[in-house]
Protein backbone atom coordinates (compact mmCIF):
# COMPACT_ATOMS: atom_id res chain seq x y z
CA UNK A 1 0.00 0.00 0.00
CA UNK A 2 0.83 3.30 -0.86
CA UNK A 3 0.63 6.59 1.96
CA UNK A 4 -1.15 8.60 -1.11
CA UNK A 5 -1.63 9.03 -4.98
CA UNK A 6 -1.81 12.30 -6.32
CA UNK A 7 -4.16 11.01 -9.45
CA UNK A 8 -4.99 12.53 -12.74
CA UNK A 9 -2.37 15.76 -12.41
CA UNK A 10 -0.13 16.80 -15.56
CA UNK A 11 3.25 16.21 -13.60
CA UNK A 12 6.69 17.57 -14.50
CA UNK A 13 9.03 14.85 -14.90
CA UNK A 14 12.22 13.87 -16.30
CA UNK A 15 10.58 12.48 -19.52
CA UNK A 16 8.37 15.51 -19.82
CA UNK A 17 5.46 17.34 -18.69
CA UNK A 18 3.00 14.35 -18.93
CA UNK A 19 -0.15 13.48 -17.53
CA UNK A 20 0.70 10.83 -15.01
CA UNK A 21 0.17 9.72 -11.09
CA UNK A 22 2.52 9.48 -8.55
CA UNK A 23 2.22 7.38 -5.64
CA UNK A 24 3.84 8.75 -2.30
CA UNK A 25 5.20 5.95 0.40
CA UNK A 26 7.16 6.90 3.94
CA UNK A 27 7.89 10.53 2.84
CA UNK A 28 9.52 9.52 -0.84
CA UNK A 29 8.11 9.36 -4.23
CA UNK A 30 7.24 5.28 -5.08
CA UNK A 31 6.11 5.28 -8.81
CA UNK A 32 5.01 7.36 -11.44
CA UNK A 33 2.74 6.05 -13.92
CA UNK A 34 -0.89 4.80 -14.09
CA UNK A 35 -1.51 3.63 -10.48
CA UNK A 36 -4.86 1.59 -8.96
CA UNK A 37 -6.46 3.89 -6.34
CA UNK A 38 -7.11 0.64 -4.18
CA UNK A 39 -3.79 0.68 -3.39
CA UNK A 40 -3.37 3.86 -1.35
CA UNK A 41 -4.78 4.97 2.28
CA UNK A 42 -4.92 8.51 0.69
CA UNK A 43 -5.91 9.72 -3.10
CA UNK A 44 -5.38 13.44 -3.52
CA UNK A 45 -7.47 14.33 -6.85
CA UNK A 46 -5.21 16.90 -8.94
CA UNK A 47 -7.20 16.97 -12.41
CA UNK A 48 -6.58 19.83 -13.94
CA UNK A 49 -3.58 20.98 -11.90
CA UNK A 50 0.05 20.85 -12.77
CA UNK A 51 2.18 18.75 -10.35
CA UNK A 52 5.71 20.59 -10.12
CA UNK A 53 8.80 19.50 -8.05
CA UNK A 54 8.95 21.07 -4.94
CA UNK A 55 9.85 24.82 -5.25
CA UNK A 56 12.85 25.30 -3.56
CA UNK A 57 13.83 29.35 -2.56
CA UNK A 58 17.41 29.15 -2.39
CA UNK A 59 17.61 33.11 -0.56
CA UNK A 60 15.09 34.11 2.56
CA UNK A 61 15.85 36.30 5.41
CA UNK A 62 13.55 34.94 8.05
CA UNK A 63 14.95 37.56 10.99
CA UNK A 64 15.16 35.04 13.79
CA UNK A 65 17.01 35.59 16.17
CA UNK A 66 17.42 39.42 17.06
CA UNK A 67 14.86 41.10 14.87
CA UNK A 68 11.32 38.90 15.35
CA UNK A 69 9.61 41.92 15.19
CA UNK A 70 9.69 41.67 11.46
CA UNK A 71 9.79 37.97 11.22
CA UNK A 72 10.05 34.76 12.43
CA UNK A 73 10.85 30.88 11.56
CA UNK A 74 7.27 30.21 11.85
CA UNK A 75 5.79 33.41 9.91
CA UNK A 76 8.42 33.27 7.59
CA UNK A 77 8.01 29.42 6.87
CA UNK A 78 4.27 29.60 6.91
CA UNK A 79 4.61 32.29 3.82
CA UNK A 80 6.74 29.89 2.01
CA UNK A 81 4.24 27.18 2.45
CA UNK A 82 1.85 29.43 1.62
CA UNK A 83 2.93 30.39 -1.54
CA UNK A 84 3.85 26.87 -3.14
CA UNK A 85 7.54 26.77 -1.69
CA UNK A 86 8.58 23.68 -0.25
CA UNK A 87 11.86 24.64 1.02
CA UNK A 88 14.46 27.56 1.77
CA UNK A 89 17.53 28.21 2.44
CA UNK A 90 17.58 31.29 5.16
CA UNK A 91 20.20 33.84 5.22
CA UNK A 92 23.12 34.84 8.41
CA UNK A 93 22.79 38.49 8.97
CA UNK A 94 20.63 37.65 12.49
CA UNK A 95 21.44 39.16 15.94
CA UNK A 96 23.57 37.96 16.16
CA UNK A 97 25.11 36.88 12.89
CA UNK A 98 25.44 33.21 12.50
CA UNK A 99 29.06 32.72 12.31
CA UNK A 100 29.95 29.72 14.71
CA UNK A 101 28.96 26.66 15.04
CA UNK A 102 26.91 27.33 18.50
CA UNK A 103 24.78 30.40 16.65
CA UNK A 104 24.09 27.26 14.08
CA UNK A 105 23.27 25.21 16.26
CA UNK A 106 20.79 27.55 18.21
CA UNK A 107 18.89 28.10 14.70
CA UNK A 108 18.34 24.81 14.34
CA UNK A 109 17.09 24.61 17.75
CA UNK A 110 14.69 27.14 17.30
CA UNK A 111 13.39 25.83 13.97
CA UNK A 112 11.96 22.11 15.03
CA UNK A 113 8.59 21.96 15.43
CA UNK A 114 8.12 25.55 14.13
CA UNK A 115 9.07 25.57 10.39
CA UNK A 116 6.33 24.78 7.94
CA UNK A 117 8.68 23.84 5.01
CA UNK A 118 12.43 22.15 4.85
CA UNK A 119 15.20 24.36 5.84
CA UNK A 120 18.61 24.64 5.63
CA UNK A 121 20.88 27.57 6.74
CA UNK A 122 23.98 30.06 5.30
CA UNK A 123 26.55 30.76 7.80
CA UNK A 124 28.15 34.34 7.27
CA UNK A 125 31.63 34.38 6.16
CA UNK A 126 33.91 36.69 8.66
CA UNK A 127 37.34 37.67 9.13
CA UNK A 128 37.54 35.87 12.83
CA UNK A 129 35.79 32.51 11.44
CA UNK A 130 37.96 31.88 8.37
CA UNK A 131 39.94 29.13 9.54
CA UNK A 132 36.62 27.75 10.88
CA UNK A 133 34.70 27.41 7.83
CA UNK A 134 35.78 23.98 6.29
CA UNK A 135 33.98 22.66 9.23
CA UNK A 136 30.61 25.00 10.01
CA UNK A 137 30.00 24.57 6.13
CA UNK A 138 29.66 20.86 6.53
CA UNK A 139 27.72 21.18 9.88
CA UNK A 140 24.02 19.83 9.86
CA UNK A 141 21.27 22.27 7.95
CA UNK A 142 23.69 24.37 6.73
CA UNK A 143 23.32 25.03 2.65
CA UNK A 144 26.77 26.94 2.44
CA UNK A 145 28.82 29.99 3.22
CA UNK A 146 27.37 33.70 2.43
CA UNK A 147 30.12 36.43 1.67
CA UNK A 148 28.51 40.01 2.04
CA UNK A 149 30.38 42.34 -0.28
CA UNK A 150 28.76 45.18 0.46
CA UNK A 151 25.10 46.35 2.34
CA UNK A 152 26.44 44.50 5.71
CA UNK A 153 27.92 45.57 9.09
CA UNK A 154 29.71 44.16 11.57
CA UNK A 155 31.75 41.46 10.87
CA UNK A 156 29.72 40.15 8.32
CA UNK A 157 30.78 42.90 5.42
CA UNK A 158 33.82 41.22 3.52
CA UNK A 159 34.95 44.47 1.56
CA UNK A 160 38.67 43.75 1.03
CA UNK A 161 40.18 41.13 -1.54
CA UNK A 162 42.43 39.96 1.74
CA UNK A 163 39.73 38.65 3.20
CA UNK A 164 37.88 37.58 0.37
CA UNK A 165 40.79 35.28 -0.64
CA UNK A 166 41.11 33.77 2.51
CA UNK A 167 37.31 33.33 2.60
CA UNK A 168 37.07 31.87 -0.64
CA UNK A 169 40.47 29.35 0.25
CA UNK A 170 38.60 28.06 3.41
CA UNK A 171 36.23 25.47 2.14
CA UNK A 172 34.66 23.67 -0.81
CA UNK A 173 31.77 24.18 -0.97
CA UNK A 174 29.82 26.53 -3.05
CA UNK A 175 30.06 30.20 -1.72
CA UNK A 176 27.06 32.07 -2.37
CA UNK A 177 27.68 36.32 -2.33
CA UNK A 178 26.32 39.40 -1.96
CA UNK A 179 28.45 41.70 -4.98
CA UNK A 180 28.36 45.52 -4.28
CA UNK A 181 31.23 47.08 -3.87
CA UNK A 182 31.69 48.87 -0.44
CA UNK A 183 33.87 51.83 -0.95
CA UNK A 184 31.73 52.80 -4.06
CA UNK A 185 28.76 52.51 -1.70
CA UNK A 186 30.49 54.91 0.70
CA UNK A 187 31.52 57.34 -2.13
CA UNK A 188 28.39 57.64 -3.58
CA UNK A 189 26.61 57.97 -0.64
CA UNK A 190 27.16 62.02 -1.05
CA UNK A 191 24.38 62.00 -3.60
CA UNK A 192 21.64 61.10 -1.26
CA UNK A 193 22.95 62.15 2.54
CA UNK A 194 20.79 64.14 4.24
CA UNK A 195 17.58 63.34 2.04
CA UNK A 196 16.77 62.51 -1.39
CA UNK A 197 14.14 60.88 -3.59
CA UNK A 198 13.73 57.11 -2.93
CA UNK A 199 13.97 56.82 -6.93
CA UNK A 200 17.94 57.78 -5.85
CA UNK A 201 18.55 54.49 -4.48
CA UNK A 202 19.25 52.82 -7.81
CA UNK A 203 21.62 56.25 -8.66
CA UNK A 204 23.33 55.93 -5.19
CA UNK A 205 23.83 52.13 -5.84
CA UNK A 206 24.53 52.30 -9.55
CA UNK A 207 25.31 49.63 -12.17
CA UNK A 208 29.33 50.18 -11.26
CA UNK A 209 28.70 49.47 -7.72
CA UNK A 210 27.68 45.81 -8.79
CA UNK A 211 29.80 45.30 -11.68
CA UNK A 212 32.78 46.24 -9.61
CA UNK A 213 32.11 43.64 -6.56
CA UNK A 214 31.35 40.82 -9.30
CA UNK A 215 34.43 41.49 -11.56
CA UNK A 216 36.64 41.38 -7.98
CA UNK A 217 35.07 38.17 -6.79
CA UNK A 218 35.48 36.38 -10.18
CA UNK A 219 39.30 37.24 -10.47
CA UNK A 220 39.57 35.75 -6.89
CA UNK A 221 37.29 32.61 -7.13
CA UNK A 222 39.29 31.83 -10.44
CA UNK A 223 42.63 32.08 -9.00
CA UNK A 224 41.95 30.29 -5.81
CA UNK A 225 39.61 27.48 -7.31
CA UNK A 226 36.16 28.42 -5.90
CA UNK A 227 32.57 27.59 -6.74
CA UNK A 228 30.69 30.72 -6.17
CA UNK A 229 26.92 31.61 -6.41
CA UNK A 230 26.29 35.27 -6.96
CA UNK A 231 22.87 36.00 -5.73
CA UNK A 232 20.49 38.56 -6.63
CA UNK A 233 22.19 39.64 -10.43
CA UNK A 234 20.63 43.22 -11.78
CA UNK A 235 22.82 44.74 -14.53
CA UNK A 236 23.12 43.96 -17.98
CA UNK A 237 26.93 44.54 -17.35
CA UNK A 238 26.99 41.50 -15.44
CA UNK A 239 25.22 39.31 -17.68
CA UNK A 240 27.24 40.22 -20.35
CA UNK A 241 30.46 39.31 -18.11
CA UNK A 242 29.35 35.71 -16.25
CA UNK A 243 28.61 33.50 -19.26
CA UNK A 244 32.89 33.63 -19.24
CA UNK A 245 32.81 32.35 -15.74
CA UNK A 246 30.80 29.18 -16.15
CA UNK A 247 33.12 26.60 -14.96
CA UNK A 248 32.91 28.33 -11.17
CA UNK A 249 29.83 30.47 -11.10
CA UNK A 250 26.53 30.44 -10.95
CA UNK A 251 23.88 32.99 -11.72
CA UNK A 252 20.67 33.67 -9.41
CA UNK A 253 18.16 36.45 -10.28
CA UNK A 254 14.70 37.61 -8.36
CA UNK A 255 11.11 37.60 -9.23
CA UNK A 256 11.33 41.53 -8.39
CA UNK A 257 14.25 42.35 -10.73
CA UNK A 258 12.45 39.84 -13.82
CA UNK A 259 9.27 42.20 -12.74
CA UNK A 260 9.39 45.73 -11.39
CA UNK A 261 11.66 48.45 -13.26
CA UNK A 262 12.50 51.84 -11.58
CA UNK A 263 9.17 53.53 -12.09
CA UNK A 264 8.10 51.51 -9.05
CA UNK A 265 9.36 54.03 -6.95
CA UNK A 266 7.40 56.59 -7.33
CA UNK A 267 4.22 54.03 -7.47
CA UNK A 268 4.81 52.01 -4.43
CA UNK A 269 7.69 54.23 -2.66
CA UNK A 270 9.93 52.82 -0.11
CA UNK A 271 8.06 49.13 -0.85
CA UNK A 272 10.43 49.11 -3.80
CA UNK A 273 13.91 49.42 -1.99
CA UNK A 274 16.08 46.65 -1.91
CA UNK A 275 19.46 46.16 -2.83
CA UNK A 276 20.87 45.79 -4.94
CA UNK A 277 18.49 48.52 -5.98
CA UNK A 278 15.14 47.81 -8.65
CA UNK A 279 16.58 49.17 -11.92
CA UNK A 280 15.73 50.41 -15.30
CA UNK A 281 13.96 49.06 -17.53
CA UNK A 282 17.38 48.24 -19.54
CA UNK A 283 18.56 45.82 -17.23
CA UNK A 284 15.08 44.46 -16.24
CA UNK A 285 15.30 43.10 -20.76
CA UNK A 286 18.87 41.91 -20.38
CA UNK A 287 17.66 39.81 -17.25
CA UNK A 288 15.09 38.00 -19.36
CA UNK A 289 17.50 37.87 -22.31
CA UNK A 290 20.11 36.41 -19.52
CA UNK A 291 17.31 33.61 -18.61
CA UNK A 292 16.50 32.66 -22.09
CA UNK A 293 20.09 32.45 -22.84
CA UNK A 294 20.59 30.03 -19.79
CA UNK A 295 22.54 32.24 -18.17
CA UNK A 296 20.68 32.03 -14.73
CA UNK A 297 20.16 29.23 -12.77
CA UNK A 298 17.73 29.45 -10.02
CA UNK A 299 15.72 32.18 -8.79
CA UNK A 300 15.21 33.12 -5.51
CA UNK A 301 12.96 35.40 -3.35
CA UNK A 302 15.62 37.19 -1.12
CA UNK A 303 12.75 37.48 1.16
CA UNK A 304 13.49 40.31 3.49
CA UNK A 305 11.14 42.05 5.52
CA UNK A 306 10.83 45.45 7.28
CA UNK A 307 7.82 46.60 8.77
CA UNK A 308 5.40 49.22 7.09
CA UNK A 309 6.57 51.92 10.17
CA UNK A 310 10.34 51.27 9.30
CA UNK A 311 9.74 51.64 5.78
CA UNK A 312 8.01 54.80 6.71
CA UNK A 313 11.08 56.46 7.29
CA UNK A 314 12.40 58.98 5.10
CA UNK A 315 14.87 57.65 2.64
CA UNK A 316 17.66 56.96 2.96
CA UNK A 317 17.12 56.38 6.61
CA UNK A 318 14.66 53.56 5.23
CA UNK A 319 15.78 50.01 5.66
CA UNK A 320 16.21 47.61 2.24
CA UNK A 321 14.46 44.89 1.78
CA UNK A 322 11.01 43.61 0.76
CA UNK A 323 9.04 40.57 0.92
CA UNK A 324 9.12 37.69 -1.55
CA UNK A 325 8.67 34.02 -0.40
CA UNK A 326 5.07 33.69 -0.45
CA UNK A 327 5.09 35.35 -3.93
CA UNK A 328 7.65 33.66 -5.94
CA UNK A 329 5.38 31.14 -7.26
CA UNK A 330 2.48 33.19 -8.29
CA UNK A 331 5.27 36.16 -10.04
CA UNK A 332 6.75 33.62 -12.09
CA UNK A 333 3.58 31.62 -12.92
CA UNK A 334 2.32 34.86 -14.31
CA UNK A 335 5.41 34.98 -16.27
CA UNK A 336 5.01 31.85 -17.56
CA UNK A 337 1.31 32.91 -18.30
CA UNK A 338 2.79 35.58 -20.33
CA UNK A 339 4.89 33.49 -22.04
CA UNK A 340 8.02 35.29 -21.10
CA UNK A 341 9.20 31.43 -19.68
CA UNK A 342 8.44 27.81 -20.22
CA UNK A 343 6.65 26.15 -17.34
CA UNK A 344 9.91 23.76 -17.97
CA UNK A 345 12.28 26.41 -17.69
CA UNK A 346 9.88 27.88 -14.12
CA UNK A 347 10.58 23.69 -12.98
CA UNK A 348 14.78 24.42 -14.05
CA UNK A 349 15.17 28.27 -12.38
CA UNK A 350 13.03 26.94 -8.94
CA UNK A 351 13.74 23.38 -8.49
CA UNK A 352 16.44 21.90 -10.44
CA UNK A 353 18.46 24.73 -10.29
CA UNK A 354 18.91 25.09 -6.66
CA UNK A 355 19.57 21.64 -6.16
CA UNK A 356 22.50 21.70 -9.03
CA UNK A 357 23.82 24.61 -7.55
CA UNK A 358 23.96 23.64 -3.71
CA UNK A 359 24.09 19.73 -4.42
CA UNK A 360 21.03 19.48 -2.59
CA UNK A 361 20.65 15.28 -1.80
CA UNK A 362 17.75 14.06 -3.20
CA UNK A 363 14.93 16.74 -3.93
CA UNK A 364 14.44 18.78 -6.94
CA UNK A 365 12.80 16.42 -9.44
CA UNK A 366 9.92 13.99 -9.51
CA UNK A 367 11.74 10.78 -9.62
CA UNK A 368 11.39 7.47 -7.80
CA UNK A 369 12.97 7.10 -4.34
CA UNK A 370 13.28 11.60 -4.20
CA UNK A 371 12.12 13.24 -1.35
CA UNK A 372 8.00 13.63 -2.04
CA UNK A 373 8.20 17.41 -2.38
CA UNK A 374 5.44 19.05 -4.72
CA UNK A 375 4.08 22.27 -5.70
CA UNK A 376 0.60 21.74 -7.08
CA UNK A 377 -0.37 24.92 -9.62
CA UNK A 378 -3.44 26.15 -11.33
CA UNK A 379 -2.04 27.87 -14.30
CA UNK A 380 -5.25 28.71 -15.27
CA UNK A 381 -6.61 30.32 -11.85
CA UNK A 382 -6.73 34.44 -11.40
CA UNK A 383 -5.62 35.67 -8.61
CA UNK A 384 -4.95 39.46 -6.86
CA UNK A 385 -2.13 39.41 -4.66
CA UNK A 386 -2.85 41.63 -1.71
CA UNK A 387 -1.19 42.22 1.90
CA UNK A 388 -3.90 40.41 3.13
CA UNK A 389 -2.26 37.14 1.83
CA UNK A 390 0.59 37.66 3.38
CA UNK A 391 1.65 35.83 6.27
CA UNK A 392 4.94 37.53 7.05
CA UNK A 393 4.56 39.55 10.50
CA UNK A 394 5.17 42.48 8.46
CA UNK A 395 2.18 42.06 6.47
CA UNK A 396 2.60 43.70 3.37
CA UNK A 397 4.21 42.76 -0.57
CA UNK A 398 5.37 45.00 -3.66
CA UNK A 399 3.14 43.17 -5.69
CA UNK A 400 -0.29 44.83 -3.35
CA UNK A 401 -3.22 45.20 -6.15
CA UNK A 402 -1.12 42.62 -9.09
CA UNK A 403 -3.37 40.45 -10.76
CA UNK A 404 -2.05 37.38 -11.59
CA UNK A 405 -2.79 33.84 -13.60
CA UNK A 406 -1.15 31.23 -11.84
CA UNK A 407 -1.36 29.91 -8.13
CA UNK A 408 -0.08 27.04 -5.90
CA UNK A 409 -3.11 24.96 -4.71
CA UNK A 410 -1.26 22.65 -2.21
CA UNK A 411 2.05 22.43 -0.91
CA UNK A 412 3.40 18.76 -0.32
CA UNK A 413 6.58 18.13 1.96
CA UNK A 414 7.91 14.66 2.11
CA UNK A 415 4.91 13.53 1.52
CA UNK A 416 2.88 15.51 4.33
CA UNK A 417 0.50 17.97 3.01
CA UNK A 418 1.02 21.08 4.39
CA UNK A 419 -0.85 23.80 2.60
CA UNK A 420 -3.86 22.73 0.42
CA UNK A 421 -6.69 25.81 -0.99
CA UNK A 422 -5.37 28.57 0.57
CA UNK A 423 -5.24 26.88 4.42
CA UNK A 424 -1.92 25.79 6.44
CA UNK A 425 -2.37 22.01 7.14
CA UNK A 426 -1.67 20.37 10.08
CA UNK A 427 1.70 20.97 12.44
CA UNK A 428 4.93 22.55 11.60
CA UNK A 429 6.54 18.89 10.29
CA UNK A 430 9.62 21.00 8.47
CA UNK A 431 13.62 19.49 9.21
CA UNK A 432 16.60 20.15 7.68
CA UNK A 433 17.52 19.79 4.11
CA UNK A 434 20.57 17.74 3.40
CA UNK A 435 23.28 18.07 0.88
CA UNK A 436 25.27 15.37 -0.69
CA UNK A 437 28.51 16.99 0.40
CA UNK A 438 28.11 16.39 3.57
CA UNK A 439 26.49 13.07 3.86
Amino acid sequence: MYDMILKGGTCATLAGIVKTDVAIKNGKIAAIGDIDVSKAEQVMDVTGLHVLPGVIDSQVHFREPGLEHKEDLATGTAGAALGGVTAVFEMPNTKPSTITAKDMADKCRRAKDRVWTDIAFFVGAAAENVENLPELEREQGVSGVKIFMGSSTGSLLVKDDATLARVLASGNRRVAVHCEDEDRLKERFELVRGGAPVSMHAQWRDAETAVRATTRLLKIAKGVKRRVHILHVTTADEMEILPQYRDIATVECTPQHLTLNDEAYDRIGTRAQMNPPIRSQHHVDALWEAVNQGVVDCIGSDHAPHTLEEKAAAYPNSPSGMTGVQTLVPIMLNHVHQGRLSLERFVDLTSAGPCRIYNVAAKGRIAKGYDADFTIVDLKAERTITDKWIASRCGWTPYDGMKVTGWPMSTIVRGNVVMHEGELIGDPLGTAVRFAECL
